[in-house]
C-alpha cells in the first residue's frame, strides 16, 4: 500500500525538523528525506517525488541553489515545493516565489497549517498532472498526440545526441483512408483509426518505443537506440499487425482490408543533422512507400 501513497521529499540539515515533518506526515505519504542540498537533487533524480519540503539555510547548497537547479531541469519543473523556514522577512519570501516556489512554513512549526498547505498542494499537482496528461493525450484513439511527440521527438533527439546514440522515426499513413470514411461513415472510420492506434501500441515492447497519432489517418513512431535493420523489421511488424486485423475495406486499391504504408529514417544525430531533417527524411520514405503500390515499408539512413 506505501507504493501507492503521494511521495514526499523532506529536505532539512536538521534531524529534528525531519523527524518532525515525518512524523507528521508518514500516515499519508511516502517519505524521502535529504540532510543537504546535494542529497536532495541526487533524490529527485532517483525517487521522483511528488511535492519537497525544503528547508532554504542548509550548508553548502542552499535551498534557492535546489529551487533554481529544478526549475532549469525539465524533467523536474513542475514538482511543487514549500519552503520551510524560521526566516520571516517580505524579500525572502518575495524571492522564493520567484524561484517558483509554491508556498512557505515557517518553523516553528504549526501541525495543523503544514498538514494543510501539503495537502492543498497535492491536490493541485493531481489536478495540474490530469491536466497535462490529456493535453497531450488523442481523444480518439487515445494515445499519445501531436504535441506530446514533438516533446518526446525533441527529448530523445538530444538524448541520442549526448549518448552518440542511433535513433530511428517512422512515419505511417492508413491506406486510402478517405474512401474508407466515404464508404463506410465517419463512424467506422473513428472506430478504424482506434483499432489501428491499439494494435500499433500492442506492437511496441520496450517501454522507450512510442507511438502517436499527428492528425487525421497520420501516426509516427519513435524507436530509440534502433539501426535502420531494426526500424525496418519494427516498420514490417506495424504493416503485418494492421493487416492482420483485417478490417473489411472493399474500396481500397490496395487489398480488401485496411493497410498501412510505412516511411522510416535513421541518424545518429550530430551537428549537420536535426530532428526536423530526420521527420522529413521519414515523410520522404512514406511517400516512396505509397508511390510504390502502398501496404509496404521503406526506409533510410540519414
Amino acid at each position: 500500500m506505501n507504493e501507492d501513497k503521494p511521495k514526499i521529499l523532506i529536505v532539512d540539515d536538521e534531524g529534528f525538523n525531519i523527524n518532525l515533518l515525518n512524523a507528521l506526515l508518514k500516515t499519508d505519504y511516502k517519505i524521502m528525506v535529504a540532510a543537504s542540498g546535494e542529497q536532495a537533487l541526487k533524490g529527485v533524480a532517483t525517487g521522483k517525488p511528488d511535492l519537497i519540503l525544503l528547508d532554504i539555510m542548509m550548508p553548502g547548497m542552499d535551498g534557492y541553489e535546489v529551487l533554481r537547479r529544478l526549475k532549469a531541469d525539465a524533467a523536474t519543473q513542475t514538482i511543487p515545493v514549500i519552503f520551510v523556514t524560521a526566516m520571516g522577512d517580505a524579500a525572502d519570501e518575495t524571492r522564493g516565489f520567484d524561484l517558483g516556489a509554491v508556498d512557505y512554513i515557517t518553523k516553528p512549526f504549526n501541525r495543523s497549517v503544514v498538514k494543510a498547505r501539503v495537502r492543498t498542494h497535492m491536490h493541485l499537482k493531481r489536478k495540474n498532472d490530469l491536466l497535462e496528461k490529456m493535453a497531450s493525450i488523442d481523444a480518439l484513439t487515445e494515445i499519445p498526440n501531436r504535441r506530446a511527440f514533438d516533446e518526446m521527438r525533441e527529448r530523445e533527439w538530444k538524448r541520442s545526441r549526448r549518448a552518440g546514440l542511433t535513433i530511428s522515426i517512422a512515419m505511417l499513413d492508413v491506406d486510402m483512408f478517405k474512401h474508407y470514411n466515404d464508404s463506410y461513415g465517419h463512424g467506422a472510420g473513428d472506430e478504424c483509426l482506434a483499432r489501428v492506434a491499439r494494435a500499433l501500441s500492442n506492437c511496441l515492447r520496450r517501454p522507450a518505443d512510442f507511438v502517436a497519432r499527428c492528425g487525421g489517418e497520420e501516426f509516427a513512431v519513435i524507436l530509440p537506440e534502433t539501426d535502420n535493420t531494426g526500424a525496418m523489421h519494427v516498420g514490417e511488424l506495424l504493416r503485418t499487425a494492421i493487416a492482420g486485423l483485417e478490417i473489411p475495406h472493399t474500396h481500397s486499391r490496395v487489398a480488401p482490408h485496411v493497410t498501412i504504408s510505412v516511411g522510416i529514417a535513421t541518424a545518429v544525430p550530430m551537428s549537420a543533422t536535426t530532428a526536423e531533417m530526420l521527420i522529413e527524411a521519414a515523410d520522404k520514405m512514406l511517400y516512396e512507400a505509397k508511390k510504390s503500390g502502398r501496404n509496404n515499408v521503406k526506409g533510410t539512413q540519414i
